[in-house]
């Protein structure tokens, strides 16, 4: 494997660009304006300026930054031979976006989806080549997390997870297989945790502050509503309603509060506030 594309610049997106860079791929970063792929060169320019003091890149960061070519234009995809998708947790922009993606790339390229919910058996419903689709969940940041969740829809082929394995153990990442359900493993679980904090931070049972300190008490590294704001309110809010709509269990129905916090555009560090205040 030789070169790599990543569609979408932001958080994950240029995570996702960067590690591969850095793993001696290249890279084709596709999004759809200059602007964001501004943005998103300069979170990988800021994380490799961080790392690379501390001794933790294995070639100079300028090297890797060299090997990320940026693009508005799909067809800039036709040779690559990996494509990782990191749009936005939205089941209709995907969808469209991999029908689109299978009439840009060769033939034999695998399409991967780094949604955090979506089917991937829907995905590759999208596409042509359904055995050469997969999920290939990381986490966030990317570039610091060691794992990433390797997700097989209904069509996707041995082959295909063997290569999306590989690739992962390139990057330097555990990969941990889960099966095409809503969620998949992390957030099957983590979603819901966060989403109990942000109801009992509604019903005054603790603040913010409170509610986070007593869960890192129990030896979590971070609190839950802290790491919503990491992630993202809008992409908490996304994933907790593909599971409440594709399980339709109540158990999965996002927090008022959590819907009125993404309404104010409250998202967390991407927006300066979320449950906490990030000052820029």
């Amino acid at each position: 494997m030789q070169q790599v594309g990543v569609v979408g610049a932001g958080t994950m997106g240029a995570g996702i660009a960067q590690v591969c860079a850095t793993a001696g791929l290249q890279v084709v970063l596709v999004d759809v304006g200059s602007e964001q792929l501004q943005r998103g060169q300069a979170a990988i320019a800021e994380s490799l300026g961080r790392l690379e003091p501390k001794g933790k890149l294995p070639r100079p960061a300028a090297e890797i930054t060299g090997r990320i070519r940026t693009s508005t234009a799909m067809a800039d995809l036709a040779n690559v031979d990996f494509v990782v998708e990191a749009a936005f947790e939205d089941s209709v922009v995907k969808t469209a976006l991999f029908a689109t993606l299978d009439a840009a790339c060769k033939p034999d390229a695998i399409l991967a989806s780094n949604t955090s919910s979506i089917s991937i058996t829907r995905l590759a419903a999208a596409t042509k080549r359904p055995d050469k689709v997969v999920g290939m969940h990381f986490m966030n940041p990317v570039p610091v997390m060691g794992y990433v969740e390797l997700i097989r829809g209904l069509q996707t082929s041995d082959a295909t997870l063997t290569r999306t394995r590989e690739l992962a153990k390139m990057l330097g990442k555990t990969a941990v297989e889960s099966t095409d359900t809503p969620g998949f493993i992390a957030n099957r679980i983590l979603m819901p945790m966060i989403n109990e904090a942000v109801f009992a931070l509604s019903e005054g049972v603790g603040t913010a502050d409170a509610i986070d300190t007593m869960m890192k008490g129990l030896n979590f590294p971070m609190g839950p509503l802290a790491l919503a704001d990491l992630i993202g309110l809008d992409v908490c809010l996304a994933v907790l309603e593909v599971m409440h709509r594709d399980f339709g269990d109540p158990k999965y129905r996002p927090a008022p509060l959590l819907r009125q916090y993404v309404r104010a555009r409250w998202l967390g560090r991407k927006s300066g506030r979320g449950f906490f205040g990030y000052p820029k």
